[in-house]
């Protein structure tokens, strides 16, 4: 896929050149001296005319009409450069990709020296590239049918740059595994849920397990009551499909000790149970299994990148139907626990499933807990379409994945989370907890109680209700799911600090 080389040459015969350009440069030097040069001074003036532009993101194509073995020179517009930061490199690099998709190109060559600043180095613009470039190239393809016509995207590019060959190497493939992963988590969020049921998701598991030597669980209904999991098993009662538990472990120290608890809601369809969903809420419900998806795209990157950590994922899966065995409004359940959970509304399913898991993945040595979930609506009304809601009992574990979030481009907001919260959760007269306070709060109520099974052990709760899917097409990808969190996820495992 990718050739390093280190001197650029314009004599090379590339379909497409890439460069980036900064704002108002005194003059041009180096390479784009030379390149100016070759054209005669027409580069000048076209960027004075502003046919080529230094703007953010602007993408300016120019043919060289057999004046170098270049065919066409793509300029991408970084803006001033001491304002040059990862996430506009990042974007910047999806736009032309998207770009040179548009265009029919199979190969191109990448100026990459032409991206760096001060706050921005070689292996910086190596990473963002590589993760732009699997992002912004993202399809679904779903299920029409295929046009004759061949497919044509770029398969090769050689990237241009006087660093260490060995760095921006390292630094490619760790873009690409970023990339690859959050491609995987889209494609599992966008299958319909006739395609992707509790036993495919448990199937795709054990397919990256076998990939990455992970050691795997899938947990059986049977399974399930022997060890008292009510309240996934509860949710499960109105299915013709079987639940799964699923878990996948990851050990990359010598002792299984300083675990990360990585734990994704895995609802393959939400009709909502007796507490139906109306007509306009039901549709695009084979999404509410984002959490699971972002859990496994974050073992993909794990997998790939091999950090020194050690790691289990768990997921609870399943769908939630009406039927005449569904459970109810009104009814008493049993978690693993112990605890039990008076259900006022079957529509806030995925926080029961949660429930179990969190204590499942404790039961698994999970010192560190991070749950991601499509959990409440609630979120959207608080944070809106771009933001993750977020929950925590403990600062230091919140940081670290605060930290990884923005690094990944994939912003969180902590809600808060006080004791009248938790009282409210706890208000039930008949059970331990009830699993709908109310609408006041939505939000904290559903993250509040998943927190309820993490007790004292460490705990971050993600709320990717409005994250997990967009509207329309954007510099790294397509309308649809965004495989939110299985960045924010690997970056965090990456880099995970034990503390106690």
């Amino acid at each position: 896929m990718y050739t390093i080389k280190q001197d650029l040459d314009f004599g090379a015969g590339h379909e497409a050149l890439v460069i980036g350009l900064f704002d108002k440069p005194a003059k041009l030097e180096g390479n784009l001296a030379k390149a100016d040069d070759i054209f005669e001074g027409n580069l000048t003036e076209l960027m004075k005319s502003g046919d080529i532009s230094a703007k953010k993101k602007a993408v300016s194509k120019i043919h060289t009409f057999g004046k170098t073995g270049v065919k066409r020179i793509y300029f991408v517009g970084l803006g001033k450069e001491k304002e040059l930061d990862f996430e506009v490199l990042r974007e910047a690099f999806g736009k032309v990709f998207k770009r040179l998709k548009e265009d029919r190109l199979q190969e191109a060559a990448l100026y990459l020296d032409s991206f760096t600043a001060e706050d921005a180095d070689a292996n910086d613009a190596a990473h963002a590239a590589a993760e732009a470039f699997e992002l912004s190239a993202y399809e679904f393809q779903g299920y029409k049918q295929k046009s004759n016509e061949p497919e044509r995207k770029v398969e090769s590019l050689t990237v241009y740059s006087t660093a260490d060959e060995a760095e921006v190497k390292a630094s490619l493939e760790v873009g690409t595994a970023h990339g690859k992963g959050t491609n995987s988590a889209r494609t599992l969020v966008n299958l319909p849920g006739n395609m992707l049921t509790a036993t495919d998701l448990a199937n795709y598991a054990l397919e990256l397990a076998g990939r990455y030597h992970f050691e795997a669980e899938i947990l059986e209904k049977e399974d399930m009551l022997k060890l008292g999991m009510g309240a996934l098993l509860a949710v499960n009662q109105g299915s013709s499909e079987p639940p799964k538990m699923i878990v996948l472990k990851y050990q990359g120290r010598d002792e299984w000790t300083d675990v990360v608890g990585l734990v994704g809601k895995g609802i393959t369809f939400d009709t909502g149970g007796y507490s139906l969903k109306p007509k306009d809420g039901i549709v695009g419900m084979k999404t509410d299994m984002g959490g699971a998806a972002a859990v496994l795209g974050a073992m993909e990157i794990i997998g790939e990148l091999k950090p020194a950590q050690n790691v289990v994922a768990v997921i609870p899966s399943t769908d939630n139907m009406v039927s005449g065995t569904a459970f109810k409004p009104d009814d008493v359940i049993t978690s693993m626990s112990g605890k039990t959970i008076e259900v006022l509304n079957t529509d806030a399913e995925g926080r029961l499933a949660l429930a179990d898991a969190v204590t499942y993945a404790k039961h698994h040595g999970a010192g560190y807990l991070v749950d991601v979930a499509t959990l409440t609506g609630g979120v959207i009304v608080a944070l809106g379409n771009d933001t993750t809601g977020a929950l925590a009992n403990n600062e230091a574990l919140y940081e670290q994945v605060l930290e990884a979030s923005f690094e990944a481009g994939e912003p969180i907001w902590r809600l808060p989370l006080f004791e009248k919260d938790k009282a409210r959760i706890r208000s039930s007269k008949i059970a331990d907890l009830n699993n709908s306070p109310g609408r006041a709060g939505h939000a904290i109520m559903g993250g509040g109680f998943v927190g309820e099974f993490a007790e004292g052990t460490p705990w971050v709760h993600l709320d990717i209700a409005g994250t997990a899917t967009v509207d329309k097409a954007h510099d790294l990808g397509p309308s649809g799911a965004t495989g939110v969190m299985a960045r924010t996820l690997a970056l965090m495992v990456e880099r995970f600090e034990p503390f106690e």
